[in-house]
């Protein structure tokens, strides 16, 4: 039969707290290279589903490839893990334009797209990396 301590209960949890705590900025961190990674691939494709791009702009351009210009929008994605919050996302002006959109630019919504389209992925890797911190002695 085995015995139950309440104080030996009280630590283990402390120490599981611990762990969970120390493993969640792996889980971040891991989340949020799947949404760069996935934004970045999206940009110059058409897999969203996007509006096409309007005749004026086809003509200025090599190929049709949507918010695809020189790849500097694309290149400046970055992500940041601090806490708990992740963050993915671009410091270019034209980025914010092409996500929500202009009265003149349809939105392409690069990095909601890339959450939306890698919500599972996302989900599991944040699930097993709890589960097995749990599962863990």
């Amino acid at each position: 039969m085995s015995e139950f301590s309440l104080t030996g209960f009280v630590a283990f949890l402390g120490g599981m707290a611990l762990k969970l705590e120390r493993s969640k900025h792996e889980a971040l961190e891991k989340a949020a290279v799947i949404v760069e990674t996935e934004a970045k691939r999206v940009i110059g494709t058409h897999d969203y589903g996007w509006p096409p791009l309007a005749p004026s702009t086809l003509a200025k351009k090599a190929a049709d490839t949507p918010l695809l210009e020189t790849g500097k929008m694309r290149d400046s994605i970055t992500h940041s893990v601090d806490g708990d919050t992740a963050r993915v996302g671009s410091n270019e002006d034209v980025a914010l334009y092409q996500e929500i959109g202009t009265s003149k630019i349809p939105p392409r919504p690069f990095l909601q797209g890339a959450v939306q389209h890698k919500i599972h992925e996302i989900c599991d890797v944040i699930g097993n990396t709890a589960v097995k911190v749990i599962t863990s002695r």
